[in-house]
């Protein structure tokens, strides 16, 4: 009798679920998916698959929206989300839904509300007290770090020079904790003198654990994922950032009180932080608490550290395989800059053309952060005359706007660093390694100037050679790398590679 009640119980809540979501649902049949859709979790199953990764489901959807307009659908659990790979239909959500999914909430117990994923009443002021802090000037005077620290790992590498395959990530990430430290914070982490460094190996293992949480919607609700084995885990990796960055900002916060108070005249000479910036913006205006102070610096640190990781790895591996272009960017760099023994100067890096064109090249076959999600609330009409309903998410899904056929051609996959010099978009959103839109990162400029940064060390101390050198055959070195996703998208081997030393005058 029991189960008989609880089957009609069942039958009454999903009746009036469809009755309540009977415009969602409908919109889903204007957006087939052809895979099954599993009872309670949907499509969910597909990122969960036993010898697939997320990131193949996501290249999966990106494939399926090619056939269909650039468009199609998925449910996630009960949540139906709109795939999105086409820059017109981006562009149109980007601009006009501006509040992040609730999916993003997961990495809320570290950042709070950090403005990346903060609600738009908090996003919107906060962005304007945080832009002027990425100004040209303040950037410009962060390449003499950027620099120091990637001479530091340009003297590491020498280690495993001429020796077995390596992963470059290990060093390019210790190489962005220490930078973004010292730009964010003023602090010298000292991560590449130290790769089990207790803030990094907390940051490697908070943003491993959102991934597996990420895709895995029974694991959302707080309430459920508190029970999990790793709980205790997570949750001592949460606290490490969060007393780290606490300890700075009181650090800070007292130095810049007691200039103040002391009438020290400021020294126009030094090179303010982000975090000082923030701080005496903060003091004349009365806008950041130490709390959001936080919040904010460890958006910095953790979009910061792992996409310029990201991005500078998967280059090096690309100029792996194509020692052609590694060439030619090599030459480029020994014109501009003069040989090793010649530091990179802010001046140099606008003149780096050919180097630019092949990071953005890089960017576009493998952006670190692969999808981004947005929350409809209002109904939106897309271009193709589709009206997107509220209630339902998007997720832009950034790997398949970059490699969409009818936007790139049909080379659209193969890596050609030329098509960001001999021709233009063919629409703004057609390439958003770095978000889109009024919500875009703030940050572009900063991970772009440091990414220039560390490959044109390494490649002019350095010639980066395959792991393996039948990477070098044509066919291999036009095949997609391997990826995996853990937050951003990273290489499945942790970008293996091999490194051959340059003579000091190997110039042009």
């Amino acid at each position: 009798m029991l189960w008989q009640i609880c089957l009609v119980l069942l039958a009454v809540y999903y009746c009036m679920w469809r009755w309540k979501n009977r415009d969602i649902i409908k919109l889903s049949k204007q957006l087939p998916f052809p895979y099954t859709c599993l009872p309670f979790i949907g499509h969910a199953w597909l990122f969960i698959r036993r010898g697939k990764d997320p990131i193949d489901t996501f290249r999966l959807l990106a494939d399926e929206a090619h056939k269909r307009n650039g468009i199609t659908s998925f449910w996630f659990g009960n949540y139906l989300y709109v795939n999105v790979a086409d820059p017109y239909a981006a562009d149109k959500v980007m601009k006009t839904s501006l509040e992040k999914d609730e999916v993003m909430d997961l990495v809320r117990p570290l950042i709070g509300n950090g403005s990346i994923f903060a609600p738009v009443t908090i996003w919107r002021p906060r962005r304007k007290v945080l832009a002027p802090t990425f100004g040209q000037k303040t950037l410009n005077n962060f390449v003499k770090i950027f620099y120091k620290q990637s001479a530091i790992l340009a003297d590491q590498l020498q280690s495993v020079a001429g020796k077995e395959k390596f992963s470059i990530f290990s060093y390019v990430t210790t190489y962005s904790m220490d930078a973004i430290c010292e730009t964010t914070m003023g602090v010298n982490v000292n991560a590449q003198g130290n790769i089990n460094h207790p803030v990094l190996k907390a940051f490697n293992g908070f943003c491993q654990m959102s991934a597996a949480r990420f895709v895995c919607p029974w694991l959302h609700p707080p309430s459920v994922y508190k029970y999990m084995p790793n709980y205790s885990t997570y949750v001592k990796h949460c606290q490490l950032l969060k007393n780290f960055v606490d300890k700075i900002i009181k650090t800070k916060g007292q130095e810049i009180n007691n200039d103040w108070n002391n009438n020290v005249e400021p020294d126009d000479k030094k090179t303010k932080t982000f975090l000082e910036l923030l701080i005496e913006s903060s003091r004349e205006n009365n806008v950041y608490t130490d709390l959001e102070l936080r919040e904010e610096t460890l958006v910095m640190v953790l979009a910061g550290t792992d996409t310029s990781a990201v991005g500078a790895s998967f280059t090096m591996l690309l100029l792996a395989r194509h020692p052609d272009i590694q060439e030619k960017v090599f030459q480029e760099i020994a014109h501009v800059c003069g040989n090793s023994e010649h530091p990179i100067e802010t001046d140099h890096l606008p003149s780096l053309k050919y180097l630019d064109a092949v990071v953005r090249e890089s960017l576009r076959l493998y952006p670190p952060v692969p999808v981004i999600v947005r929350k409809i609330e209002t109904p939106t009409t897309l271009p193709s005359g589709l009206t997107l309903v509220p209630g339902v998410g998007v997720a832009i899904n950034i790997w398949g706007i970059h490699r969409n056929p009818d936007i790139w051609g049909p080379d659209a996959n193969e890596f050609k660093p030329e098509r960001f010099i001999e021709s233009t978009l063919k629409h703004p959103a057609a390439f958003m390694p770095f978000s889109y839109g009024p919500r875009n990162c703030l940050g572009y400029q900063y991970a772009m100037m440091s990414m220039k940064t560390v490959i044109a060390t390494v490649i002019r101390n350095y010639r980066i050679l395959p792991a393996e050198d039948q990477e070098l055959n044509s066919c291999a070195s036009k095949a997609n790398l391997e990826v995996k996703f853990e937050i951003m998208m990273k290489h499945v081997n942790n970008f293996q590679i091999r490194l051959e030393k340059r003579s000091i005058n190997e110039c042009i």
